[in-house]
This record gives C-alpha cells, sequence and structure tokens, in this order.
C-alpha cells in the first residue's frame, strides 16, 4: 500500500504541476495524461476530450471523452467518464460508487444518439461533436466500450464488465483506477486478470499436446480451437487479445480479410488446411487430464502474436456466417513465457512468426537497436542547465515501459533526490512521444492526430527502412536535434491553453498542427529552423516562442473552422486535406523569427563538423587505448592473427608497428586497424 500512495502523491504533484503550467483544470490534466496511458495500453486507438455535463440526480448526464470514430475501430463505440478527487491520501469506492459514476454517461449515450438532442446543442461545443458522430455512426456500431478513468483505489473487481445491450449493440465497462495505472506504469500489466475460462465460459477445455520437455526453457503447446469458440472469446476480450507490439507496428486490428472470409462462408471444412493458424503466449495455463488426454483449461494474460487477420475474420463469421463457423477449426501454438522474459521472447516469436511482414517493422519493438541507441543517448549525453537553474541535467527515454519509475524506485532517498535533478520528470519521453516529436516536424500532424499507436506505426515503418539504408544517421547530433523538437512541442503543450483565441478542446491537434506549420514555413529560401540553438539553451527562445504561437492560432482556425459540411472537428484534424489547408495559409511572422533560421548548408556543414570532431575523438582514443596495452600484448594479438591467417596486409603492418612500441609508435591508421582486429580476436573469446 506504501507503494501506492507513493504513486498516487507522484500522480497528484505531475497532474498539479501540468494543470499550473497550462492554465487549466486539473481534471483536464488528469484526462490527457491518463488517456495517454489507455492508448498505449491498447484499449484505445484515440482519445479526444469532449466535456460535457449537466442535469441532477437521477437525471445527471456526464462524459469526458471519446475513443474516435467507431468506423476506424471495428465498430467499437467508446466513451470515457473521469473520476478525479484532489485528496491527501488515497482515497477509495466500491461497487456503489461505479454504478454512480456510470450512469451519467449511459444517460449520456442514450440521449445523444437522437437528432432531437444534437440539434439543441451549441454545434461548437464538444457534446455537439459526440452527438454528431453518434448520429452518423450508431448504425454501424457494434459495441459500447465505456471506460472509467479514475485517481481514486476501486474495492471491487472485474474487467470488460458486460452490461445490457441497446438493441442489438453490446455494452460493457471497464475500470481503470489507480491500483491499475501504477500496475501499468511498473510493468506494463493492465489488467486485473484476464483469465480464459475455457471450462467456465467457452464450451469447454481444449485439447492439447504438449510440445516442450520437462527441463525446457519455455512450456508450449500445440492446440486446436473450434471457430465459434475463438469468436466468442475475441468478442470478450477485442483487440486488447492481440500483443500490444502487432498492434502497435503492423496495425493489425483484426482487420477483416476477404480470403478468409470466403473460405469460412463457402469452404469451412477446408479453413484447417488452407490457414497457418496462430501464435500466441500466455503468462500461465491450467492444464487437467480428461478422458481423451491432457487438456488446457484456463490461460492467464493471453495474448496472439500471429493471427490477427484470422482471429478478426472469425469473429465477424459470428453474424455473417454462424452456421459454417461451427465446421471452422484453427491450430495454435501456444508458449508460456513467464512476464520477466516477455520483452526478450515475445518480439522475437512474433517477428519468425508474422513471415508476410518480414518487409515491415515486425522487429521494431523495444529491442530494435535503434531503441537501443537512443536510450543509450538518453543515459549519457547531458544538457546544460536552463538560464536561472543550477543543474545540467538528460532527457530519460524510456524505451521499455516502466524504466522510469522502476529505476527511481530502487534507490534511496537521497539516491533518488540526485536521480530527480539528473533525470526530471518533465524530461521522460517514451517511443510514442519520439514519433510525436519527429512526425510533427517532418509535417504530418494528421497523422499524429490520429493517436500515438497508428501514428508510431508509421513512424517505425519510416524509421525501419530508414536504419536499413543507414543506421550512421541516427547519431548524437540527430539525438540533439530530436530534444530540440521536443524542447518545442512541450512549449506548446504548455502555452496553447494560455492564450486568448483558445477556446478548450483540441489541444492536442493545434499543437502539432502548429509545431509543423512552423517547420514547413521555416523551410524557405534555403533555411531550416536552427535547432541546434534550442538544445543548447534547452528553451524556447522569445522570438520563436512568437512565431509558434501564430502558427497555433492560425492552426486553431484551420481545424475549428472545417470546410462546410464537416461538422466534427476531430476527425477533420486526422484528415490531410486539414494540413493542406493550413499548410497553404500564409503567415506574417515578425522580422525577428529570421533570426531563428539557418542556411540549410550551415546546418549540414554542422553536422558534418560534429561528426569529424567525433571521429578525431575516436581516433584519439584508440591511439591511446593502443599504447597503453603495450608491444607484448600486441605480439600475441599479431601470433593470433598470423595463425588463423586471417589478416589483411595493412592489418598486419599496423600490428607489427604496434610490436615496436616504443621505438615507434603507431599512427591513427594504424591504430584503427589494430583495433579492429583486437575486436574480432574477442569475438573469438581470445585476449
Amino acid at each position: 500500500m506504501a507503494e501506492l500512495s507513493d504513486y498516487y502523491d507522484g500522480m497528484r504533484a505531475d497532474i498539479r504541476r501540468e494543470a499550473d503550467a497550462a492554465g487549466i483544470l486539473m481534471v483536464e490534466a488528469f484526462f490527457d495524461r491518463m488517456t495517454e496511458k489507455l492508448v498505449g495500453a491498447g484499449e484505445l486507438e484515440v482519445a479526444d476530450r469532449a466535456f460535457h455535463q449537466s442535469g441532477e440526480g437521477g437525471q445527471r448526464i456526464r462524459i469526458d471523452g471519446y475513443g474516435g470514430d467507431p468506423r476506424d475501430s471495428d465498430g467499437i463505440l467508446s466513451l470515457i467518464v473521469c473520476d478525479f478527487v484532489d485528496a491527501d491520501e488515497v482515497q477509495s469506492f466500491n461497487k456503489a460508487g461505479l454504478t454512480a459514476l456510470v450512469n451519467p454517461l449511459i444517460r449520456f449515450l442514450n440521449q445523444a444518439r437522437t437528432e432531437s438532442f444534437r440539434d439543441g446543442l451549441n454545434e461548437a461545443s464538444p457534446a455537439f461533436q459526440v452527438s454528431d458522430l453518434l448520429v452518423a455512426t450508431w448504425s454501424k456500431v457494434e459495441k459500447v466500450k465505456l471506460i472509467l478513468v479514475s485517481n481514486r483505489r476501486y474495492a471491487g473487481k472485474g474487467d470488460a464488465v458486460s452490461l445490457a445491450s441497446i438493441g442489438h449493440v453490446p455494452i460493457t465497462y471497464s475500470v481503470w483506477d489507480l491500483e491499475r495505472f501504477e500496475r501499468f506504469d511498473r510493468a506494463g500489466q493492465t489488467r486485473e486478470d484476464m483469465v480464459i475460462d475455457f471450462e467456465a465460459d467457452f464450451g469447454g477445455s481444449l485439447p492439447a499436446l504438449r510440445a516442450s520437455q520437462e527441463d525446457a526453457a519455455l512450456e508450449s503447446y500445440l492446440m486446436i480451437v473450434p471457430g465459434e469458440q475463438l469468436a466468442r472469446i475475441y468478442d470478450k476480450w477485442g483487440a486488447r487479445l492481440l500483443e500490444a507490439n502487432v498492434r502497435s507496428f503492423l496495425q493489425a486490428r483484426a482487420k477483416t480479410n476477404k480470403g478468409i472470409q470466403s473460405t469460412i462462408k463457402n469452404e469451412p471444412s477446408l479453413f484447417f488446411p488452407y490457414n497457418n493458424g496462430l501464435s500466441a503466449t500466455a503468462d500461465a495455463v491450467t492444464c487437467v487430464q480428461t478422458s481423451t488426454g491432457l487438456a488446457v483449461a484456463s490461460i492467464s494474460n493471453f495474448q496472439i502474436v500471429n493471427g490477427a487477420q484470422t482471429t478478426g475474420s472469425i469473429h465477424s463469421a459470428l453474424k455473417a456466417s454462424k452456421e459454417q463457423l461451427q465446421h471452422v477449426f484453427v491450430q495454435m501454438k501456444l508458449t508460456v513465457v513467464p512476464p520477466e522474459r516477455s520483452e526478450e521472447i515475445v518480439p522475437k516469436i512474433s517477428e519468425f512468426a508474422n513471415t508476410q511482414n518480414k518487409v515491415n517493422a515486425a522487429d521494431f519493438f523495444s529491442n530494435h537497436p535503434f531503441h537501443v541507441r537512443i536510450e543509450q543517448f538518453s543515459r549519457d549525453i547531458l544538457f546544460a542547465a536552463k538560464a536561472g537553474e543550477r543543474h545540467d541535467s538528460k532527457w530519460f527515454y524510456e524505451r521499455s515501459r516502466g524504466q522510469y519509475i522502476n529505476a527511481r524506485s530502487k534507490l534511496t532517498t537521497a539516491q533518488q533526490k540526485k536521480f530527480d535533478l539528473e533525470f526530471p520528470k518533465s524530461q521522460l519521453f517514451a517511443k510514442t512521444d519520439l514519433a510525436k516529436f519527429e512526425f510533427s516536424a517532418a509535417g504530418n500532424p494528421h497523422l499524429v492526430s490520429r493517436g500515438a499507436q497508428k501514428n508510431f506505426a508509421e513512424f517505425a515503418k519510416e524509421i525501419g527502412d530508414a536504419w536499413t539504408r543507414s543506421a550512421s544517421k541516427y547519431d548524437e547530433v540527430w539525438y540533439k536535434r530530436l530534444i530540440a523538437k521536443a524542447i518545442i512541442f512541450k512549449f506548446l503543450e504548455t502555452e496553447v491553453p494560455k492564450q486568448q483565441w483558445y477556446e478548450g478542446g483540441y489541444r492536442a491537434n493545434i499543437v502539432t498542427y502548429a509545431m509543423a506549420k512552423l517547420f514547413h514555413d521555416a523551410q524557405a529560401d534555403g533555411q531550416v529552423l536552427d535547432e541546434d540553438v534550442i538544445w543548447r539553451k534547452q528553451l524556447v527562445g522569445e522570438a520563436l516562442g512568437k512565431a509558434l504561437l501564430l502558427a497555433a492560432e492560425a492552426a486553431h482556425n484551420a481545424i475549428t473552422q472545417p470546410p462546410q459540411g464537416v461538422r466534427n472537428m476531430s476527425e477533420w484534424a486526422k484528415q490531410q486535406a486539414c494540413w493542406s489547408v493550413l499548410k497553404g495559409r500564409q503567415l506574417s511572422y515578425d522580422v525577428d523569427f529570421d533570426t531563428c533560421l539557418i542556411l540549410e548548408e550551415e546546418s549540414r556543414l554542422a553536422t558534418r563538423e560534429t561528426k569529424t570532431r567525433k571521429n578525431a575523438t575516436k581516433a584519439i582514443e584508440a591511439q591511446a587505448k593502443v599504447v597503453e596495452l603495450g608491444a607484448e600484448f600486441w605480439r600475441g594479438i599479431l601470433d593470433w592473427g598470423r595463425e588463423k591467417k586471417c589478416l589483411t596486409p595493412n592489418e598486419m603492418l599496423a600490428l607489427e608497428i604496434c610490436t615496436m612500441m616504443p621505438r615507434r609508435l603507431p599512427n591513427e591508421i594504424h591504430a584503427k586497424h589494430a583495433t579492429s582486429v583486437l575486436e574480432r580476436a574477442r569475438l573469438e573469446g581470445v585476449a
């Protein structure tokens, strides 16, 4: 409970600081921060704030936000309500309290589906936006998901709990309370217990063949899953069954595949021989012995890492081809992966299983070399203190969820204070943040507006391809300029809500559009924004700040004044047409904006000079290393190379010179060749 209390205190302090800095209510800052986590957890693909509250008692209605257009989410409509309490200690609520919080959201849903409710609202209000979306899309809605977000502790149990349906549309609710957020932040664990009980809930245990020996590193099973059983499991848990990295990188939201659908409809008995089946993982399985042999009775935290299209297509057949589904069977390979090995094992299973996506970013997980390199830069590169501050600091890149909070929790109180100075919480950023910074600057605000996961999926493809072509591009200079973009992005997040023209709502869209606009306008007459000044000073200067807020006002106008016939501004911001409108507008920047620019050739020259200095430093370090190891050491390496017959003439000469020290000292080129041979020798266990 002490850990939960510490987590609560930290969250409350962060929310208060963000609200004060941006001049917004704490519940607004709470919504923004917590829904980012929901997107990261795969609960939502995007979260748009849309606060509305009216009525009293049993007539009270309320909504805080929604999860975008259900037509983009496999017919799932997600509605969000917030429960935020600014108390000194952790508060709790029970099932009765839950009902009191969820019922106003249900009443909103019932009323907002009607044209009469919509037409009684101001068209500029967030409630109108949601209601208009519901009226337009209700016939396409297949499931409603109500999400309660709270900074209190829920005393009850349950995850994705079913409620009564509205017509043919089932309704579920999900509670994200303080404990659940704490688990997610610490280790990525988002569920109380997602236990799939085949015997109790899905028609019986599944016959299985154990595919691993008793002393195997991982427990594995081969299983045959009836199609109807798989469809009903997916119907309950939805896309959360799909391993988060697959969902993020491949965007495999179980989209219906026409070929799979055709087989189910016309040749269901041939589905098994035609289909490659599923690859899945679990935290644990419960097995039983039946009259026919071994069977799996339940699976904990079941995740499909390959077979999303198969699963989604089978689920679609529940309505389109229910009778044929009885003849469909799917093979499944299930591997039990302990949580502590998940990051190491699951990406490899996914990479090797997703053969049709080899060229895509299937291997672009947290252990991809790109992320490892950025993480290393973030731990090593120190930035000068801002004006008026005493301490230099670093930016903490969290390539795997929980790295920051876990690294801090292992320290003593004194060490935590030092850690907080070295890595301020405000300088923490994750993979999806990195993608937002880069794609905003690159002129893709419409992609950023589609949500963190969709945006990151596109970013992963682009960086994955670029890394293959030239990994050396992503060096210290690139990292420092990434931090400059982060500073700009965070400046806009803080300053936009303070502006007189800001009417509330669409802050996230305005931020990415404003940043994209400024970077676009800066690239004129062979010039670019001088990012090096920003990371050196660790702040946005006055001239740049004015220019950014001018672009932000123009972004606000472009988003909130869509073309005739377009009424949902959040959905409008996700369209490339919206970016085209803003990109084409001429803005009158102050003359001092020119001081923020640099010739593109100068920027490239700065990059080359930095690389030259770095290479020179490396060369000096290599020479020093060669001299330090001494002639006798290098005589041993030379003998090894001759015996192996693996030395080039240049390497042979370099090593011979190294053996002549101190009579003759190797130059930079000799040292480079010698250290190259040393690396090969060490790979073979020599030296």
